[in-house]
Formats: C-alpha cells, structure tokens, sequence
C-alpha cells in the first residue's frame, strides 16, 4: 500500500502547480490567475519574468568531426571533440524517426513548444514523489536543454544549464517557444537527432548508428531504432557496451511504448522483444595514434596548425580540425606507407637504442608519399613508444633531427657543376690533410673568420681522385679541397634552396657555412633530405614538401586547395650531371651497389665520423627517399651505433652503405612496381669534361692580378713557386698551360714567379750559326715567351 501524502509534500504539490499553471498562463491564457491566486503568486510577476528572457536561442553550428583521407580517399584518421557526423533527417530511417517520437514526445507534431499533458502529468508526479518518476519535457524543450549544454563556453554555463531549477526550466520554455516559432518541427527534430548523446563517445544518430550496429542512420531496423532511441534519457546508465542487459529492456520499453501509441501491434513487439541486441560495435579512434600512418597524421596536423589562413591563432586553428566537420585531402599512397613500415620495422626494432626512419617525395609536385620510423605512436617508453615524430623538421615534429654525414657532399658536388668545374677534374686526396679555415671564402666575399686548423682525414683510401671517383668513394679530403675551390656559400645557398631548414642559428646566423659543411654537420630530418634529393631527380626544379592537397568543408565545398611550390633552383644540365655521378654510388663499384633497383637509380651514403647516424638518400627520376639510422636511447639522446646491435644486426663499424641503404633499398623495391620505369638525363659533354677555354696571357703581370684574370677566365689557380726569369721579381715569369692554350674550363693553372735572374744563356760552339740561333731563341723563348707557350 503505499504512503499516505504528508502535509509537506502536498504543499509542495500545491506549489509547483502554483508555477506550472502561472507559465502555462503565460504562454495559454486564462490558465494561470485561479492558481496564483491561492498561494499569492502573481502571474504578471511570471510574466515580466518570461519578458525579460532573451526572444531567441541562437543556435551554433554543431561540432563535427573531421576526417583525413589518403590519396586514394582512404581514411587515415579522424580528429573531434564531439563524434558527430551531421545528417539531414531525409538520411535518418523513418523507423528510427518513430521509435524517438513514440518514446520522447509522442504528440510531438500535435503540440507547441509545451506539451501541456506531459508537463503537468510529469511535475505532479515527480514532485509528490520527491523524485524523477516521469520525464515531460517536449523534444523541442530536450533540444533547448542539449544546445545550452553544448554551447556552455565554462564550466559555470554548464553548470547553469543542467541546474535543477523553476529559474532554468522557465528560461527553457521561453527559448523553446522561440523555436518552435522560428523552425519547422522536421529542422527541431533533425538538430535533436543530431545534437543528442547516444553515449561511449557517440554525438548524433550517424555517429551512434555506425558505432553501435555499424549502418547508417538511414539503414537503421526496428530493433536498432528502439535500442538507440532508448539511451537518449541516459546515455551512460543505458550504454550497451557497459550494461547490455539494462539496454535491452530499456529497448523493449521503447518497443511497448512503440505499441502504445499505435505504431507496432502486439504481437510483433512480442516477438521483436525476444531477440537480442545484436550490436557490432566499431571504434572510432581520435586522433593519430591508431592511424595507419600515424606520424604521417601528426605532420599534417602540425602543418595546418601552422597555416594562418585556418585561424587567427594555433587554438582557432585547433578548434576547426576538432569541430569543423572536414574533409582533409592528403598525398600519402598507403601503398607506398605499408613497403616504408616493412622496411624500416624489419631492420630496427622499436625497443632499440636506436631509431629507424624514412621518408618518400615525388619529385616534381613534393608530394609526401610516406613517413615511417621505428618507434610506434604512444607513451609507453618501456614498449619503445614516443610522440617524437623523427621523420621530419624540427619545426612540425620536435625532433632536433640527426647529422647526415657525407649526404651533404651532393650539394657541394652541385655547387662546383654550377660554377663550371668539370666531372673529370682531378684532384689529390692524402689519407689526411690539414686546411686553414680562413682560406674558404663565405658570401660576403671574404674569408670564413676562424684561422684554427682544420685536419681532415678519410676512411675510403688516398690517391687522385675526379669528381665521380671522388664522390663514389666519398673521399673527405678530395671533397674539402673542391669545397675551398667553390667556397662555401653556394652549397649552403643550394642546400636551403632544395629544403633543407635547420641550417640558420638561433638568432638567424648562418651557423652552418662552415669549412666541414660537406661532412653533414647540421642537423636535419629524413623529410628535408628526400625532399632535396628529389631536386635532382626533377633535374634542378624545387617542390616544397605538400602533405595535404586540399580542405573541404562539412557541405562537401573546397575551403582551401594547397597547390605545388617549385621553383628552379639550379640548371637542367647541373642537376644531369650530379645524376650522373651519384649513379655510380649505387652501380658496381659503388658502395651501396648491392641495392641496386631495376630501373635507374643514383643516391648517396652518409655516416657520421662519431657513429652517431647513418644515412642513405636515394632516387630514381620519379621517387626519392632518405632512410635514417641513428643512435638515439628511449629519451632521444644520441648516442654512438658502434658495439650496439639494431634490428637483427649487431654494428661493428657504422656506415650508411651497410645498414640505411638497405632498408632505403627495401623500401624502394617494395614500390617499385608503381613507378614508371625511367632513366635519368645523360649530362652534357661540356659538364663531364668542361668548356674549351683560352688561357689568357699573364706573363710579366703581378701575381694578384694574373690571379684574378685567371678565375675570370673560369680557371682554378695554384703556384709552382720562383723560377729564374727577365721579368722583375715578384711578377709572373710564365704560367702552365701558357697563355694562348686551349683547355677545358676550370683546369688548374699553375702560376710561377720571376726571382729577378734571368737564365744563362746555353754554350755555343765553333759551328754554331745554327746553336746560335737556337739558343737565342731558346733564351727569348725561356725569357721572356714561356708563359705564352704553356
């Protein structure tokens, strides 16, 4: 039997109809005055209240989530703060339509913003209970609540709109009023299908269907409309992920409700009742973690937080990849993201003290293809994880970045091509020279300020070496030797040109042009790498790296496209020629021959005189890719690869031909089915061998002036120092080859300087009319002609 109602909770029973039939007297005339009148409430005092409550609710643009697609439409990964795919209610079965209405507000199409029925039924009931026994508020007064919630910016308006109070439901009524005067009921029903929480993280009925029974909100069945319609009263005490059998009898409330107001008969609700849920859950992951390229995602995320034109700030910028409900077109080829991982996972281990990494640009558009590293996305450092992205600059990863060795020594090789040096130049290489730093010339045309020593020795052997034999053995001392003949500027100048970032100091100094600049000082990412070397491969055309084509907004509408940016930064003909050296890296002879591809292929190996990292930075004419091994301990602290064992190999001797060509080499072939099988440019004679040039006549000139007619003329100067001479001392006595020879360009001259003495003249003998004349003119010849003859 139950309790006989207490004077206290009559009272309060009077009151709260006192409240009801006040509004209700506001918004339906005539209802209100006998009410207020029996315990001294004026309804003109209600009334003022409801007049001084703002006329409409302002209802933003819902918080969607936004999706990234590789190049083929593939999703990589989505990004929000709510789960909600906004659908107009034509997309949303007329089942689940139904079973929503029937369970929420049956008389929804029948009433106004109150439905004066549930309303009084509902406050009568729960007020005398003490307790919520009957829900009464419309759909359009639940949407007024839902919104208030959604757009609550703190955590007071949040607070403030779920408050248990007569002040907020008269506030809701009056916005309800104004919605139901300003929208259709199908525009209050389709926001509330799409505003409402289904619960375990699902916003809006697409959302929620794809995630419960994974369909479409148009595709939803009875059963599947009555069990989401269900949690929308309590999403997380109905959620059937966490309590299946609560869900299952909410569902078959909704499905008797479904039979109480005439849309299912009996015995199908019966029958229906008897099944069970039959979910088919689907995770929906936030965020880069789960991706199938996950530092691929985390770059692009860091690229367009970077780009002013999503926002006046990085929290704008933020706000819109998490709510704007867009489309995020990308460059990545899975394809090409599943060799790289093969490749980099099978020969570095996540938990090694060490990090594999690799990238992949397409020449000619700068289109990332893939970005792989050993150490998987996460926070468990015990299981080898890291947020550190290694793949790329420091700027949109937080990886300071790794020394690239002799990598660098491409665009010195570049530099020299430009400067007309030719291939077939020789130059000795000692197994160890010391420089003089302040004899490299940097921009400004003067000499690199430090006068320190600079010894240099070689790990590949000494001799004479040109340009490809130079580069193939990668010969430290030949390549510091043709770095002081270029200087120093123009490597460094290209070098920023093709990509490379990090080379400016903290206070925007050129930190890095230094007399060691082609031994890889700096510290860069496998991204600035493969995008340089892909300079090459487009024969001198420069593309910024692009991981993103373009932006769509949540109507399907292009808010953004994100064109190519190339620019020429070097001569068809240089770039053929540094192809053709390089290709000697990777066929017989060269160090990393036994990675050779089955279309043409050039590159360069790089390690680090410390053993820190070893590189190999590779392309064919429509791919390039840098594969990075670096030693590096859990906190990402470089440390030496010699004595330790990476992947499946224990390293003796670090080098980049040993362990990043292969799994540059991996990682190619395992793509090599999708690149069009092309040969590079052969280069031009000119470059190989150098222009015929005239030297110039320079005898009887000061050696500074002899000096500089000779570098203008394209040649590289050096001194044979004094020989006996009828010039004054101190002038050019000759120089070899002598003036008037013609040479290839950019050979080396060499001066030699009068002492003041002239030669003696040769013995002459008793038939000497013939000597006489010969040894006249050799004197003239000798005197004062050699530098012309030579």
């Amino acid at each position: 039997m139950s309790e006989r109602p207490t004077s206290t909770r009559v009272l309060s029973h009077l009151g709260v109809m006192v409240v009801v039939s006040a509004v209700l007297g506001v918004l339906v005339a005539g209802l209100a005055i006998p009410f207020a009148g029996v315990v001294g409430v004026s309804a003109r005092n209600v009334a003022d209240t409801m007049d001084n409550l703002p006329e409409e609710l302002e209802t933003e643009q819902l918080s969607q989530r936004s999706t990234i697609l590789d190049v083929d439409g593939n999703v990589l990964a989505t990004l929000y703060d709510q789960n909600r795919v906004e659908v107009p209610l034509t997309q949303v079965s007329r089942k689940m339509v139904k079973a929503i209405v029937a369970v929420e507000d049956a008389r929804f199409y029948q009433h106004g913003a109150l439905d004066l029925q549930g309303t009084i039924r509902a406050f009568i009931t729960n007020t005398a209970q003490s307790g919520t026994v009957q829900g009464g508020s419309s759909i359009t007064q639940q949407l007024v609540k839902q919104t208030l919630v959604n757009q609550a910016a703190t955590d007071e308006e949040r607070a403030a709109a779920t408050d248990d109070t007569y002040a907020r439901k008269l506030k809701e009524l009056r916005y309800a009023v104004a919605l139901e005067q300003n929208h259709t009921k199908d525009w209050i029903l389709e926001r509330y299908l799409n505003i409402a929480y289904f619960g375990d993280g699902a916003y809006g009925i697409q959302s929620a269907a794809k995630h419960f029974f994974n369909t479409n909100a148009s595709k939803l069945n009875v059963l599947q409309s009555a069990t989401l319609a269900g949690l929308v009263r309590n999403p997380e005490g109905y959620d059937p992920t966490d309590n299946p059998e609560r869900a299952l009898q909410r569902r078959n409330v909704v499905l008797q409700r479904m039979n109480d107001v005439g849309i299912l008969n009996s015995k199908r609700v019966e029958r229906l009742q008897s099944k069970p849920l039959k979910l088919d859950v689907q995770k929906f992951s936030n965020g880069c973690v789960f991706s199938a390229a996950p530092f691929f995602c985390d770059y692009v995320i860091q690229w367009l937080l970077k780009d002013d034109a999503l926002g006046k700030n990085k929290k704008e910028r933020r706000s819109l990849l998490n709510t704007g409900g867009l489309t995020i077109r990308t460059t990545l080829d899975l394809d090409y993201q599943r060799g790289a991982d093969a490749a980099v996972r099978d020969r570095v281990y996540p938990r090694d003290n060490a990090i594999g990494a690799l990238a992949m640009v397409e020449p000619g558009t700068g289109d990332v293809r893939a970005l792989a590293q050993s150490r998987p996305m996460g926070a468990d450092k015990a299981a080898g994880q890291t947020y550190l992205n290694y793949t790329v600059p420091k700027k949109y990863g937080d990886s300071g970045g790794f020394q690239p060795g002799s990598t660098f020594k491409a665009f010195v090789l570049a530099a020299a091509v430009e400067q007309g040096i030719p291939l077939n130049t020789q130059i000795a290489a000692p197994q160890t020279r010391t420089f003089q730093q302040n004899e490299f010339k940097v921009c400004n045309g003067q000499n690199f300020s430090n006068p320190a020593d600079y010894p240099v020795s070689n790990s590949t052997g000494e001799g004479t070496f040109n340009l490809y034999t130079g580069t193939q053995k990668s010969v430290n001392t030949f390549y510091i030797e043709l770095s002081q003949r270029v200087g120093l500027c123009k490597p460094f100048t290209l070098a920023k040109q093709m990509g490379i970032v990090g080379l400016k100091g903290k206070e925007g100094a050129d930190r890095w042009m230094v007399p060691s600049f082609a031994l890889g000082v700096a510290s860069v990412s496998p991204l600035e790498m493969a995008e340089a070397y892909a300079t090459f491969a487009e024969r001198g055309l420069h593309c910024t790296s692009r991981p993103v084509t373009s932006i769509e907004d949540m109507a399907g509408n292009t808010l953004k496209e994100y064109p190519t940016k190339c620019r020429q930064v070097m001569q068809n003909s240089t770039a053929d020629a540094v192809n053709d050296v390089l290709r000697g890296v990777i066929e017989p002879g060269g160090f990393a021959s036994s990675w050779q591809l089955d279309s043409p292929a050039a590159g360069k190996t790089g390690t680090t005189q410390d053993g820190k990292s070893v590189w190999f930075v590779g392309y064919t004419p429509t791919m390039a890719a840098a594969a990075m091994i670096a030693g590096a301990n859990q906190s990402g602290t470089p440390i030496s690869l010699t004595g330790q064992t990476v992947g499946p190999n224990y390293i003796s001797s670090a080098s980049g031909s040993g362990f990043a060509a292969p799994i540059w080499g991996t990682a190619m072939r395992n793509v090599m089915g999708e690149l069009p099988n092309e040969d590079f440019v052969a280069p031009d004679a000119s470059d190989v061998a150098g222009v015929p040039t005239t030297v110039p006549s320079v005898a009887g000139l000061g050696v500074e002036g002899a000096t500089r007619q000779l570098e203008d003329a394209g040649f590289v100067v050096s001194y044979g120092g004094y020989v006996n001479s009828g010039y004054a001392e101190g002038l050019v006595a000759y120089s070899s080859p002598g003036g008037g020879a013609v040479v290839p360009s950019s050979s080396s001259i060499t001066l030699y300087q009068s002492n003041g003495r002239p030669p003696k003249p040769p013995k002459t003998n008793n038939n000497g009319g013939n000597n006489n004349g010969n040894g006249n003119g050799r004197g003239n010849g000798r005197g004062n002609g050699r530098g012309n003859n030579r």
